[in-house]
């Protein structure tokens, strides 16, 4: 069974949050995917994750980096664990049928979004009914807070 995190992002964008948990990740010493919806927005990630603090490094690759099995955090559109990843960050309304290869899997989305709301919806339906361990975090005021359904 795999742990399933929802981020249901309200005040702040992807940008600014997944730095943040993907820094979590790589102080556990756990590998990482980062799987979005198109080469293209993983390539902007890539880039992002560059820039986005100008004191710190965030060591992570994609296919023009190549060596995924050096890279501990892996940026892709693809349903690929290349790296060995323990946990897997959905984005965009990226979905995996990976999912039981992974520790955890943190299912990113814009509640902003009724679109992206409505899908998330469906997704924890069907992780549920598959009997995987769900929580659900939401951005409050001072921070994230476990929202979970009892």
């Amino acid at each position: 069974m795999t742990d399933i995190r929802f981020y249901h992002l309200t005040r702040l964008s992807l940008e600014q949050v997944l730095p943040e948990l993907l820094e979590k990740t790589v102080e556990r010493h756990w590998k990482a995917v980062v799987m979005v919806e198109t080469p293209e927005r993983a390539e902007a990630l890539t880039h992002h994750l560059w820039t986005y603090r100008p004191d710190h490094f965030l060591p992570h690759g994609n296919i023009k980096d190549g060596h995924a099995d050096h890279q501990p955090i892996w940026l892709t559109s693809l349903d690929e664990r290349p790296n060995d990843a323990s946990v897997l960050f959905l984005a965009n309304g990226a979905q995996s049928n990976r999912l039981n290869e992974y520790e955890r899997v943190c299912d990113i989305f814009d509640g902003n979004d009724h679109q992206a709301l409505i899908a998330a919806r469906q997704r924890w339906l069907s992780y549920k009914a598959s009997d995987h361990t769900l929580s659900y975090w939401q951005q409050g005021e001072r921070g994230w807070q476990n929202t979970t359904p009892g």
